[in-house]
């Protein structure tokens, strides 16, 4: 199994959690922007942490971070930010797993910025996986009595796929700022550039909180017990999505990082204990058959 592959699996699954614990964070009294900061929040210094330990453990220096890097990053970062607002929104709004679906829509627009921003293009095979994805998220997006004729646009929808949008735009920024860094180790460029994103994110969410939604940045504090958790399992899966995207092209990442679905799915039945319709079963079925599409004929 190549490298890149077993650390995105790992990073839908901490993110699986991440997300399950964001909700149960949105759920005891936090709004959705102090919901979102606590994702990044804790998760800088444990990140800079992260550098340091590296920088001491291999003698290495920090590479050169030059505008392209910093552009990078902060595409990456506002992105980000953007989708973990509208991603926390949705909790609301459907149940857990169709609420990270929505998201989903993604890897089309990653393929396309891939090819717009960076000049990687994808293969025919890669293209059918993603197509094939596609499909299962639709079926998972639709909302109940879209069959039967109901429309399907409606705000759900709507901000799945600005969440989408804005991830798959935060998944070029990441890939563009690592790459920028040099051809230093490509798990140290993965730790330089989550530090040096968390660190804005923070600054960025702590300035919006003050301003838009005072009293948020005290109840994150107050809540550190919970919040903490976020951040460690934010931190931690945010390190395995930037070293996949290291070392691969980022639609690639993202397709196999559907994975989460499936993961999500099992929290919905085991923990949350919601109900999963057949159409939801079958979009899940759809998203395999694109999974194993791009890992055995990629």
């Amino acid at each position: 199994m190549q490298i890149w592959i077993a650390i995105t699996i790992a990073a839908a699954a901490v993110q699986t959690v991440r997300f399950m614990l964001q909700k149960q964070v949105k759920s005891a009294g936090l709004s959705t922007g102090g919901a979102t900061f606590s994702r990044f929040v804790y998760a800088a210094p444990l990140a800079m942490a992260v550098v340091v330990a590296l920088m001491q453990a291999t003698g290495a220096a920090l590479p050169p971070m030059r505008p392209a890097f910093w552009a990078y990053a902060l595409i990456g970062g506002l992105g980000q930010i953007a989708g973990t607002l509208c991603t926390v929104a949705l909790f609301g709004m459907r149940n857990f797993a169709v609420g990270i679906s929505f998201t989903k829509s993604e890897t089309v627009l990653v393929a396309i910025f891939s090819l717009v921003v960076l000049g990687e293009a994808i293969t025919g095979t890669g293209l059918l996986a993603i197509l094939i994805g596609l499909v299962g998220v639709v079926l998972l997006s639709l909302p109940a009595g879209a069959m039967a004729g109901a429309s399907v646009f409606n705000r759900a929808m709507a901000l799945g796929l600005l969440g989408g949008a804005a991830f798959g735009g935060s998944a070029i920024g990441y890939r563009g700022a690592a790459l920028a860094l040099g051809d230093a180790h490509f798990f140290f460029r993965a730790a330089v550039t989550l530090a040096a994103v968390t660190t804005m994110q923070t600054a960025i969410m702590a300035l919006w909180l003050r301003l838009v939604e005072p009293g948020q940045i005290s109840l994150v504090v107050q809540s550190w017990r919970k919040t903490a958790l976020v951040g460690l399992t934010g931190m931690l899966g945010s390190l395995c999505w930037f070293t996949a995207f290291t070392l691969q092209n980022a639609a690639y990442v993202r397709v196999l990082g559907q994975v989460e679905l499936i993961f999500g799915f099992a929290v919905t039945a085991l923990v949350f204990r919601e109900k999963v319709t057949k159409r939801e079963l079958l979009g899940i079925a759809a998203l395999m058959l694109s999974i194993v599409t791009l890992v055995l004929f990629l």
